[in-house]
Parts: structure tokens; C-alpha cells; sequence
């Protein structure tokens, strides 16, 4: 069971007052509609009328309510159970824009939910997959998502767009008054106005807008003549499918899984304050949703969905990872794609105030895959495995145009920061995996060996191993302690040799030797044995280090094993 973290006003499975899930639900969509430009994009791309688009946007509307409310269900194996709000992903614009060149929109439409149904297939076998999805490949995907925001984020923050070079200052006014606002509630404010952080700061930076003309009479327009309830216009819906795209759309959606599967370990690790690895049934779980959504978003005349890792740093800026405002999200947005008067209020929302909300919410989302890299030890190896992706990662942001000429079938992989890290990261770990024993073996000399030589042998095999710090620091202890009462105490006749076996779960420990077995004591010895003989002090210090001990005595030949919860 997940224990729940002391600073979260409302956890993942409370149930907060309807009044506020509708609050925190509206400010999550704020955000989520920051990604409804993609539709548009692609519509723009094939030189389409403002009908597609706005059909296009509808249906992104309704297939990111659907999706997260699946992501939200935790029922029959669908859904992770976690407020993990779904929207226009990234990772399929490339493969998108490539299929609206080739057959229009409803090619688009057709090869999204064909690469939807390979992330449901796929999502049946994502618990056998736990090897390549290590904590250091975990935390940079998660990293990865925050930074790979950052260009979007600046630009908008700054008021820039295509066309525009130049920062105007009451852009910049508005900007620094929507995180200003933002960033002043969560650090100073006290009780819940925490919970609308977000909320706040937008609506501030709304009127900001409004106050110094960057939001005008021409916005105000599009408001009035929007129609207040629309269906969507069965003339657009249709589906087409191209064999020769196949291979674009499958590395897009396999690039929205990874960033799935780092979106959702970072919902279990904010959930939970003894949260140790990854629990890939429930990413599992999480992908199946993702799928069904991507399924759904093809069919209903969209582009693919996926997780929304901004969402997910508000949740954590908020304080609220209750599942139940995912229920609020969704219907919220499954409204909007019929209200077009209340859509427009999220259409017309001025680039500082994206921007501003863009860098609150990624912030906690690269600090949080930093700490799921650092939770674990880190080698030449894994420094290479984080490092080497990380840099080629950024590379796509900080050089522009340096990979134009990549072949059209791999471009999805090249087309962000985040999609290029976290295929490079998967691909490093199997190659790094060579040559690393999951079984050491090392002598101690009595007189010759001590703690260093125990401290040494562990340090280094806990990095190459990706072990947790605090267990490899309790296995040195134990071991340091079986050492001093074997010897010390001339239990053992000569060299001890240990054995150290190591898999994700588990940390096994023997160690054999010639001689007597050592007392163990589950109960702190008295005083009096102490001052007669400090090694039973030391086997009663195993016991408390170890999570299980067991000792055998055979021909003179004595085997402790210890054992230690990974």
C-alpha cells in the first residue's frame, strides 16, 4: 500500500468537495488546452478551412476528456488510477503532418487509431518489460518531458510567436504578474488557496491582458460570435489507412508510451513516500488507457492522445493528485467540444499566460525525474546511460535544423528532445547490461581487510548493480558487523568469502566461512553481555540491518545469509 505524503492537501484516492474538483478541474484544462494548437497545426499544414480546424479541435476536446477519465478508472485493468490528464500529443504531430501531406485528414484520422491499437497490444505485455525501464531511464523520460517544454514555454512566456521577433513589455508585464502569482501563492500562501494557484494567476494574467490591450476587441469578437451549443459536422468524420505509414505511426506511439510510462512513474513516486521502482503492471494499465484514447481519437476525427506531463507537475505544484478531478476534467472538456461560446475562452488565452503556466508546471516535473535518476547509485556506465541521451536530447532544441535531413520514417524520433532521450536511453541500457554479473563474489582477510575494503566492494557494485543508496548502505553495515563478530571473537578459522547476488527486488548477501556460528540475538542484549562480549551486540545489529537472517552450520563449515528488501 502507498503512503500517503504529508505535504498533498488532497491525495489520489480522497475525494474532494465538488465545488473545488470543478476548480482544480477548470485550471487542468487551462492547461490542457495549450495543446489544441497541434490540431491546428496540422490543418493549416494542407491548406484546410477553419471548419476542419474547429471540427479538429472539437474532437480533441472530447477524446482528451475520454482519455482521462480511462486514465482515471483503475477498473478491469484499465487506467492507472491516477490524475493523469490526457491531450493532443506531441510525439504524433510528425507522423501527422506526414500523413495529412500524403492522404488529408482522414488518413490522419485512420493511422491514429491503428497506432492506437498497437499501444493496447503492447500495453498487454509492458509488465514483462521491467528490464528496460530502469529508475535512471524512468527519471530522465520524466526530465526529459519537463525540458523538452522549455522552447514552447519560453516563447510564449516571452510573447513571441513565428512572426514575431521582438518582446514587447506588456507581454512581458503580463507574464511575469500570471507566474509571479502562480509561483507566490505556493511558496507564501497558507490553508488551501494553493489549490488554485494556477487558477489564480491565469485569471490575474487575464485581466492583466485585458488592461494592457493584448487581449482586444477582436478576441472579444470571436467570444460573442461563437455559437453556444454545436454539434460536430458529420461531413468531416472518415478514416483511410496507408501501409507504407505504418512504421511512423508505430515509432510515434512508441514514443508516446515511453513518455507514458515516465508520466505515470512519476503520479506513483508523488503518491507515495516509500515509492522505490517503477510498478510496471500499472504502467501496463496506464498504456492500455492511453491506447483506447489514441483509438478513440482516431475514430472521432483527431490526432493521437496522450499523457500530459504539465498536468501532472500542476497537480504536484497544487498539492491535489485526486484521481476524482480527473472525472471533473473530463467532463469539463467533453462539454467544451460542444459548447464552441465556452471553448473560446480557452482559444483566445494570450502566449504570456501559456507560457507562464508552462513554467510552473515543468519546473517540478524535471526536478522530480532528477530525483527519481539520483534515488538510485550511478556508475561510469549508468553516467553515460543518463548523460549520453541527455545531451543528444537537447541537441534537437539547441540546434536547430541539425537533424532536417533524417530520413521522413524515423523523423518522430528526431522530431523532439524527449522522443530522441528516451529511445537512446532504452537502447544504451540493453547495451550497458553486457558485462554487468548480477552475482560478486570477495574474500576478507581477518587483519589484513576492514570496513573500507567492504565499503569499497559495495559502493562499486551497488552503482553497476543501479541499486538504492540506503540498501547498499545497509548491507556495508551488516556485513562490517558479521565481519567484527566472527573475527573478533575467533569464530572463524581463516578467510571469509561472501557472495553478493543482486536483481531489482532483492539483495542477497552470504557469507561462508570455517568455524562456530555467531550469536544472533533478536532481542538488544543487556548490559552485562555487552561488557562480556561486544560481538553479541554485533549479531544483534545484523538482525536489524538485514530484513532476514539465516544461519547453517554443516562439517564445520558455517553459511549467513542475509537478506534485504530492494
Amino acid at each position: 500500500m502507498a503512503k500517503r505524503p504529508a505535504d498533498l492537501i488532497y491525495a489520489v484516492d480522497e475525494d474532494p468537495p465538488l465545488m473545488t474538483k470543478l476548480l482544480l478541474g477548470l485550471q487542468h484544462v487551462f492547461l490542457i488546452s495549450i495543446a489544441l494548437i497541434f490540431p491546428v497545426v496540422i490543418v493549416r499544414s494542407i491548406g484546410g478551412t477553419p471548419q476542419q480546424a474547429e471540427f479538429m479541435v472539437s474532437m480533441a476536446m472530447l477524446a482528451a476528456g475520454v482519455g482521462t477519465i480511462l486514465h482515471a478508472l483503475n477498473w478491469k485493468g484499465i487506467g492507472s488510477g491516477y490524475l493523469c490528464p490526457s491531450l493532443c500529443g506531441p510525439s504524433f504531430l510528425s507522423a501527422s503532418l506526414l500523413a495529412a501531406s500524403v492522404g488529408g485528414l482522414h488518413l490522419v484520422f485512420g493511422m491514429t487509431a491503428v497506432a492506437g491499437l498497437f499501444e493496447v497490444l503492447l500495453s498487454r505485455v509492458m509488465h514483462r518489460l521491467r528490464v528496460l525501464f530502469p529508475p535512471e531511464v524512468t527519471g530522465l523520460v520524466v526530465a526529459m518531458v519537463g525540458i523538452s517544454v522549455i522552447p514552447v514555454a519560453l516563447t510564449n512566456f516571452m510573447g513571441r510567436n513565428g512572426s514575431e521577433a521582438v518582446t514587447e513589455l506588456p507581454e512581458l508585464a503580463v507574464a511575469l504578474v500570471t507566474l509571479g502569482t502562480m509561483v507566490g501563492i505556493t511558496v507564501w500562501s497558507r490553508g488551501k488557496l494553493r489549490l488554485y494557484s494556477v487558477l489564480v494567476g491565469m485569471i490575474c494574467g487575464y485581466i492583466a491582458s485585458i488592461g494592457l490591450g493584448i487581449l482586444d476587441a477582436g478576441h472579444l469578437s470571436l467570444f460573442n460570435e461563437a455559437p453556444i451549443l454545436a454539434a460536430p459536422d458529420l461531413d468531416h468524420f472518415g478514416w483511410a489507412f496507408d501501409p507504407v505509414l505504418l512504421l511512423p505511426f508505430l515509432i510515434a506511439i512508441t514514443c508516446s508510451s515511453l513518455k507514458t510510462v515516465g508520466d505515470i512513474t512519476t503520479c506513483q513516486k508523488i503518491n507515495d513516500v516509500e515509492w522505490k521502482r517503477t510498478d510496471m503492471r500499472n504502467v501496463g494499465q496506464g498504456i492500455l488507457a492511453d491506447g483506447m484514447s489514441a483509438i478513440f481519437g482516431g475514430l472521432a476525427g483527431t490526432m493521437g492522445q496522450s499523457t500530459s506531463s504539465s498536468n501532472i507537475g500542476l497537480s504536484i505544484g497544487t498539492g491535489a493528485t485526486s484521481r476524482r478531478i480527473a472525472f471533473a476534467i473530463g467532463g469539463i472538456l467533453i462539454a467544451l467540444a460542444f459548447l464552441p461560446k465556452l471553448a473560446m475562452v480557452f482559444v483566445v488565452m494570450p502566449m504570456p499566460v501559456m507560457g507562464a503556466t508552462l513554467i510552473f508546471s515543468v519546473s517540478f516535473m524535471i526536478i522530480a525525474g532528477f530525483q527519481i535518476i539520483m534515488s538510485r547509485m550511478l556508475d561510469a556506465r549508468r553516467t553515460f546511460l543518463v548523460g549520453i541521451p541527455l545531451i543528444m536530447g537537447l541537441s534537437v532544441d539547441a540546434v536547430p535544423g541539425l537533424y532536417d535531413n533524417v530520413p521522413h520514417l524515423l523523423a518522430p524520433i528526431f522530431s523532439s528532445s524527449l522522443s530522441l532521450a528516451a529511445v537512446l536511453a532504452v537502447l544504451l541500457n540493453l547495451l550497458f547490461r553486457i558485462g554487468v554479473a548480477k552475482r560478486e563474489r570477495f574474500v576478507l582477510t581477518p587483519g589484513v581487510d576492514g570496513s573500507d575494503s567492504i565499503f569499497n566492494f559495495m559502493e562499486r557494485q551497488g552503482a553497476a548493480w543501479g541499486a538504492r543508496r540506503e540498501v547498499i548502505y545497509r548491507a556495508v553495515s551488516a556485513i562490517n558487523e558479521l565481519f567484527e563478530a566472527v573475527t573478533s571473537s575467533g569464530l572463524a578459522e581463516g578467510k571469509v568469502e561472501m557472495e553478493v547476488a543482486f536483481d531489482e527486488f532483492n539483495l542477497e548477501v552470504e557469507a561462508r566461512y570455517e568455524g562456530e556460528p555467531p550469536v544472533l540475538p533478536s532481542v538488544r542484549p543487556g548490559d552485562d553481555d555487552l561488557l562480556e562480549e561486544g560481538a553479541v551486540f554485533s549479531g544483534f545489529m545484523i538482525r536489524r540491518y538485514a530484513d532476514s537472517v539465516k544461519v547453517e552450520s554443516k562439517d564445520g563449515v558455517c553459511r549467513v545469509r542475509l537478506h534485504f528488501d530492494h
